[in-house]
């Protein structure tokens, strides 16, 4: 199916500078909502919002049919210092436009828009909805966790985020751990007490050097990094307690919660998750969708990065156009040419295609 003419793709453009010069950083995304629910009003569509999650239905919905669901986030991390341009003001030089969310992920939400606009006009075999959510870079509770609720079963997933518009068929899960060593306070100077630092020192060569052994095709190991400590409150007294946060990233084939368990009986220090919501996900190989994307000659990978596809409980894949490499970096910018195919690559996909797995 090809698109209607350049119009398609000149509006998908025109929203993301729009959206740019919107600074929509995560729990602040109030005013991209506002936009992002005038541009679905415009083109003809009933917008419904929860928070700062903005949704619409395609034409022609059909209970007794499969329901995709199309998902990209409008909420930026916060810029870093070493930007060299306003990150919220869109620039474009050459083929390539520059601001904060443009590649992570402006690009997909807007590509993935238009090509919710082409296949909600003619009959399709499935149900479509169109999801703008929140909060994704914190995995925020009044993100897509608040609105998934209330729309109908959704049996299959595309997530826009930047993939080089290729299938990532997979994702690691993150469970975050709050690694605590207990000891004695005592002085220094006479040694007194019981050093919580050497306590965790254990742990800590423990945490470094296991290896988890079910290795996944598409993903790799499930890792453990500890990417912070402390301890301490002056030089000359010994410490009593030694902090850690540990960040695990789990393949397909571990459980976040048996993750924990393992963990916790190998540490002698007290451990406990912040969460185990943000689990590892995947989509069969053999689903109507992926089959699809190796008939077009894309190539499905694993993707070692989070997005809104560990909170859904359906199937589903990121494909969008943009580098992930380019995400919360300095100076991000996306491809034009790659908003442009990826609307066509998404339509191509899609249209005609029977997704009942």
């Amino acid at each position: 199916m090809k698109t209607q003419g350049i119009e398609y793709k000149a509006e998908a453009v025109d929203l993301l500078r729009k959206l740019i010069a919107t600074p929509s950083v995560s729990r602040n995304e109030k005013e991209a909502a506002d936009l992002m629910e005038q541009a679905l009003t415009s083109y003809g569509f009933e917008c419904k919002r929860e928070a700062n999650n903005v949704w619409a239905f395609g034409t022609r919905y059909v209970e007794s049919r499969p329901t995709l669901l199309l998902n990209a986030h409008i909420d930026t991390v916060k810029p870093v210092d070493s930007w060299n341009r306003n990150p919220f003001e869109p620039a474009i030089e050459g083929d390539r436009l520059y601001g904060l969310g443009s590649n992570d992920c402006g690009g997909g939400l807007v590509s993935l828009l238009q090509a919710f606009r082409i296949l909600s006009m003619k009959p399709q075999l499935f149900n479509l909805i169109y999801l703008a959510s929140a909060e994704e870079e914190v995995s925020g509770k009044n993100g897509i966790s608040r609105a998934l609720p209330l729309l109908p079963q959704i049996d299959v997933a595309i997530v826009g985020e930047p993939t080089g518009l290729q299938p990532a068929t997979a994702e690691k899960g993150l469970m975050v751990l709050d690694v605590t060593a207990h000891g004695k306070s005592g002085h220094a100077a006479r040694g007194e007490g019981v050093n919580a630092i050497y306590k965790a020192a254990d742990d800590l060569q423990w945490l470094r050097s296991y290896k988890f052994k079910k290795i996944s095709q598409l993903l790799g190991p499930t890792i453990m990094n500890v990417t912070q400590i402390e301890a301490g409150t002056q030089h000359n007294v010994i410490p009593d307690t030694c902090k850690m946060v540990v960040d695990v990233r789990t393949n397909e084939l571990y459980d976040n919660e048996e993750v924990f368990r393992f963990i916790q009986q190998n540490l002698q220090s007290e451990v406990t998750a912040r969460s185990f919501r943000l689990r590892s996900s995947s989509i069969p190989h053999n689903h109507p969708l992926v089959k699809r994307c190796l008939e077009m000659g894309m190539k499905p990978f694993g993707s070692p990065t989070l997005s809104d596809e560990a909170l859904m409980t359906c199937p589903a894949f990121k494909l969008g156009p943009g580098d992930s490499a380019r995400s919360h970096s300095a100076d991000e910018f996306v491809e034009i040419s790659d908003i442009h195919r990826a609307i066509d690559v998404y339509t191509t996909l899609l249209d005609g295609i029977d997704i009942r797995f």
